[in-house]
């Protein structure tokens, strides 16, 4: 399994990171799936979208857990038996999850040119700031912010231009600060961020201490 990145952010949180490189079936033999994720894994239609969510599967297997340890709340937020806290992550042939005893976000995404073309829909001026360095990076990074941040609140229906925002930051500082402001919560969290190979981008969220 080509476990390419692992990091430790303290001594109670852990992100691994995977490349999925395997067929489907190499992948759906190397894990055992509970009733719900055979009928997920049975609606997709994306052979790249399996992959990456028996990728998952194989990353938990890694950190000690089955897909017998991990369900979902009514709003789709991932959860496990024994109350750690878990978020999850694919993009085309990345893969990742963190697990902490604090509620954590993670994600990945790739690098494109068209996310220029859809930034007023998340970037609020008033809020979010850019420098001038590489704009699709900049505008990668407050998305995965962003939606790492989304992946933290329990509830659902926020906004990422209205109600999440994030603060200035430069590229070689690797990290930024950001908040979640809505009717029942009012939170900030400490943004983490890095390049990955092949023009992807990793972004994970922890509470600001």
């Amino acid at each position: 399994m080509p476990l390419v990145k692992t990091i430790q952010p303290n001594t109670f949180t852990k992100i691994l990171v995977w490349k999925i490189e395997e067929s489907f079936e190499d992948l759906y033999q190397s894990v055992v799936l509970n009733d719900n994720s055979l009928t997920r894994l049975n609606s997709m239609k994306s052979e790249l979208h399996k992959r990456g969510f028996l990728s998952v599967r194989y990353l938990l297997k890694e950190a000690g857990y089955t897909d017998f340890d991990l369900y979902y709340n009514e709003h789709g937020k991932p959860l496990l038996k024994d109350h750690t806290h878990i978020s999850i992550t694919h993009s085309y042939h990345y893969s990742a999850i963190i697990l902490s005893q604090v509620n954590v976000g993670i994600d990945i995404e790739k690098n494109r040119e068209k996310i220029i073309n859809i930034y007023d829909k998340f970037v609020n001026t008033e809020k979010d700031s850019l420098s001038d360095e590489d704009l699709v990076k900049q505008l990668t990074v407050i998305w995965g912010a962003k939606e790492s941040m989304y992946k933290i609140y329990p509830h659902g229906g926020l906004s990422f231009k209205n109600h999440i925002a994030i603060d200035p930051f430069l590229f070689h500082h690797k990290q930024s600060t950001g908040r979640v402001v809505c009717e029942d919560w009012n939170k900030e969290y400490q943004i983490f961020f890095e390049f990955l190979q092949d023009g992807f981008t990793l972004v994970y969220a922890m509470p600001k201490v």
